[in-house]
């Protein structure tokens, strides 16, 4: 499974709207322009978002977004899924070998774990530890 640019930017406006939870309305210009991202592509990615009941939008001269419920309710595993579908790593799983059905299922049910037990309020403020499982290569 792969996440698309959909799912990533959906979560960048979801975060960026619980850092300011309480603080009134963002545009989406404001998320555009700190990310540097295509204003229209947001304006595309907040209709199902709000359809969803996850932001409302605020009319007016000083109007935006803002995150329609608490953001420790909302779950990373929810934006994903309005955006960009069901959570699985290949398609027709059902027909698969039953081994391979077993390790395709295993590893959508831990994906979709991380992602419903991370919720956007985690995701707004994590802070890094610089602690890494990352690796280095040189050549």
């Amino acid at each position: 499974m792969k996440i698309s640019t959909k799912g990533r930017y959906g979560l960048t406006i979801m975060i960026e709207l619980a850092k300011r939870h309480g603080e009134g309305p963002t545009s989406l210009k404001a998320i555009a322009k700190t990310h540097d991202l295509s204003e229209h592509y947001l304006e595309q990615l907040i209709a199902p978002l709000r359809n969803a009941g996850y932001v409302k939008s605020i009319r007016g001269a000083y109007g935006g977004y803002i995150v329609a419920k608490e953001p420790n309710e909302i779950t990373a595993g929810d934006i994903i899924r309005v955006l960009e579908g069901p959570i699985s790593p290949v398609e027709g799983i059902e027909n698969e070998a039953p081994p391979q059905r077993e390790l395709w299922m295993r590893i959508r049910d831990a994906v979709k774990d991380v992602l419903d037990h991370t919720t956007i309020d985690d995701l707004a403020n994590y802070t890094d530890t610089g602690e890494s499982d990352g690796y280095m290569f040189y050549i």
